[in-house]
């Protein structure tokens, strides 16, 4: 899955030390599992609207509270973009 790859490089680069990327599976919580703290989750959201070139709302980051959300969150806002 693409997007996922993209994704998992991402988040990758605001880990802490004691956390390896290959800790990031899709029901990993970004804070509570991979240590990212939330302005680090800010700089993942708009590093995430750049690569996808998507643009998140502020229900979007509630929502967004692992992989596997923010994957929902970016295939939903895709299809909207190429819906309009």
């Amino acid at each position: 899955m693409e997007n996922l790859e993209r994704l998992k490089e991402i988040v990758s680069q605001y880990l802490p030390d004691d956390v390896d990327a290959s800790q990031i599976k899709m029901d990993s919580h970004f804070i509570q599992e991979l240590n990212i703290n939330s302005a680090n989750l800010v700089d993942i959201v708009l590093d995430v609207e750049d690569a996808f070139d998507i643009m998140l709302e502020n229900d979007d980051m509630d929502d967004m509270q692992t992989v596997s959300d923010a994957l929902a969150i970016i295939q939903s806002k895709i299809a909207q973009k190429g819906g309009k």
